[in-house]
């Protein structure tokens, strides 16, 4: 499923596990109000047919975030209605009845980290990098991840990444508890585990 102008997504099968795979033109995977929708609506239809769900990008972007150019242009009320989108989708993610799993290539920045953060699991290549670069544009994230990221690795730190704007890399990641595991092929890793937790029934 392919837009030529903005990020949209395909889904690859596997047995009693989908892979959503972000793709756009230029490889960043950024978030626009359109694809926002888009997402929500798809994973929304999945609830009833999968036992697990991997959403992913590509080698160098998860996703870059929200799309910059959209954010400048949003006025009061449609700056509330994006983050209202940004919000359900994120709302759907965590109401999602089977395992949901992050497979973390390269950058995870900004709502591209809130999409990550609402997944049960997050399991990061060795070259992911982490970070929510809103504070140095004057932006804070309206999607949910100030909640989220305290409550995973702590006021502190979460802190560092929202203000400072600080890039964390996959191995801080783990220690931190950001990411459950570093893989070489972080989509397999997270098809593996989700196997893994149908077959002992957990």
């Amino acid at each position: 499923m392919r837009d030529p102008v903005t990020t949209s997504f395909q889904i690859e099968e596997q047995p009693g596990v989908k892979v959503l795979r972000m793709i756009s033109p230029n490889g960043t995977n950024t978030m626009t109000r359109a694809f926002v929708q888009l997402l929500a609506e798809a994973i929304e239809k999945l609830t009833s047919e999968v036992q697990g769900l991997v959403i992913t990008g590509n080698d160098r972007f998860f996703s870059a975030g929200a799309e910059l150019e959209q954010i400048a242009a949003l006025g009061g009320a449609t700056a509330y209605e994006f983050a209202n989108m940004g919000q359900m989708l994120m709302r759907i993610l965590d109401e999602f009845p089977a395992p949901v799993y992050a497979a973390i290539g390269g950058y995870c920045m900004g709502g591209g980290l809130d999409l990550a953060l609402a997944c049960r699991h997050r399991i990061a290549s060795p070259h992911a990098v982490f970070g929510h670069r809103g504070a140095a544009l004057g932006l804070i994230t309206g999607w949910g991840g100030t909640q989220r990221l305290p409550r995973l690795i702590g006021r502190g730190r979460a802190l560092e990444m929202f203000v400072a704007a600080e890039r964390v890399s996959a191995v801080r990641g783990l220690q931190i508890g950001l990411v459950d595991a570093i893989s070489e092929e972080p989509v397999q890793e997270c098809v593996r585990r989700i196997l893994e937790t149908r077959k002992h029934g957990e």
